[in-house]
């Protein structure tokens, strides 16, 4: 069956921006969260994508309007995927909310619906374990900012059927972006090669070898990467970063993984980077 009906839960950063992709490539979407102000945050988020595209000459006015009006916002999980052909989730990322999550959208999507997971580190196999369809859910990670970066890691679990990898890389190839497939193992390719490397920049810092302006201006012009990392983890967000590398080190049990103590004592005072106003950097001015 081909995916029309597409249906992204969690309005956040990922999500909004999931939703952004998929409206601007002709699905329709519902945006599903808890709370209201989350959606009204995640349509305005999504306005403002799409208005930059018509700003630059990728989409006109009356594509933009278009793609608007197949957005629809919901609190109602069950409501909203009465009708879906997918569900992709992009809730925080803890297996206790991915698994409950997974667990309701099992007893209230139609028997056909694919479920996805936009974790970046999660296991599929065990968020798959409390569902009644193992072969239907897949992982579909996707980048940030994901109107922007081209690539999607497609992750099978151990029951992924071949027909659902293949419905997804359908979708991933209509949505302009390059579908990698890799092993459920933690962290996968992405999270597992970037976030030792963040690991390793924050201890460089926290050891005093450093400054983050050092750290990061070292690989910009010496690695040529575009951002540093302590930017990048600015950006994903130092919860995000935490939540992944204890994922890491308890998946693999290697001390390689452990999380420097400056990236949880800057969790713990809030210092989440770019969306609490400080991490590395001071972005207060942004606010």
């Amino acid at each position: 069956m081909p995916i029309q009906n597409t249906v992204v839960i969690g309005a956040g950063q990922m999500g909004s921006g999931i939703a952004q992709t998929l409206l601007q490539s002709g699905y329709s979407v519902a945006l599903v969260d808890i709370v209201d102000a989350a959606l009204e945050r995640g349509r305005s988020s999504i306005e403002s994508g799409l208005t930059r595209l018509v700003t630059k000459g990728r989409l006109t006015d009356a594509t933009r309007e278009e793609a608007l009006r197949r957005l629809t916002l919901s609190t109602d999980l069950p409501y909203a995927v009465r009708d879906s052909d997918i569900v992709i989730e992009a809730a925080p990322e803890h297996i206790a909310t991915k698994q409950a999550t997974f667990a309701k959208l099992d007893a209230s999507c139609p028997s056909h619906t694919i479920l996805a997971t936009n974790t970046s580190s999660l296991p599929i196999t065990s968020i798959a374990s409390v569902t009644k369809r193992a072969d239907r859910v897949i992982g579909m990670h996707f980048m940030n900012p994901v109107p922007i970066m081209p690539l999607v890691e497609i992750i099978r679990g151990l029951a992924t059927s071949d027909e659902t990898c293949e419905a997804v890389r359908s979708l991933t190839a209509s949505l302009g972006k390059t579908a990698v497939e890799v092993r459920d193992f933690p962290g996968f390719v992405s999270n597992r090669v970037l976030m030792p490397m963040i690991n390793e920049a924050i201890y460089a810092v926290y050891e005093g070898i450093a400054t983050p302006e050092a750290v990061d201006t070292v690989m910009k012009l010496g690695m040529n990467h575009p951002m540093g990392p302590l930017t990048l983890a600015d950006f994903i967000g130092l919860d995000t970063c935490l939540a992944i590398l204890e994922t890491l080190h308890e998946g693999f049990g290697d001390s390689k993984y452990r999380p420097c103590p400056l990236l949880r004592q800057y969790v713990q005072a809030g210092w989440l980077g770019r969306k609490s106003g400080r991490g590395f950097y001071n972005y207060e001015h942004e606010q």
